[in-house]
């Protein structure tokens, strides 16, 4: 049974790019005496438009630490690729975030680009990092 509650994933669509995000804990890398909590986050980014190809460019990463503290990342296309998709494709990859708490949040926009030349940000949705049986 799936939890429709489960603040790790999130979803949202911009202009015909779904852009869906589950981010789960890695214990094993992950070391709570040293203040060291390990997550990975699964990305999948589709064109559901009909609006022909688009391509992501670049990425904007906002993450939130349990204390409040901010991290930006920005940079050219994710995982060393600037994927283009077509309508009905999709492109996925994992990547991940280091936190010195045990609960966080990450949040963002990737630059898309259609053939025209016009440009957008598709919205990523908030999602949580959090250690199990972290909750305050």
């Amino acid at each position: 049974m799936m939890d429709t509650d489960d603040d790790t994933t999130s979803s949202a669509t911009t202009r015909g790019v779904r852009v869906t995000v589950r981010s789960r804990f890695l214990p094993e890398h992950s070391s709570p005496q040293a203040t060291r909590f390990v997550f990975a986050y699964r990305v999948r980014i589709e064109n559901v438009a009909h609006e022909g190809p688009v391509q992501l460019r670049t990425r904007h990463w906002i993450i939130t630490n349990q204390l409040g503290e901010v991290e930006e990342v920005r940079g050219p296309g994710v995982v060393g690729e600037q994927p283009r998709l077509e309508p009905g494709q999709a492109f996925e990859y994992t990547s991940g975030a280091v936190l010195e708490t045990p609960r966080g949040t990450m949040h963002g926009s990737y630059q898309m680009e259609r053939e025209d030349g016009s440009a957008f940000d598709a919205t990523i949705a908030p999602f949580a990092l959090a250690m199990p049986y972290s909750l305050n």
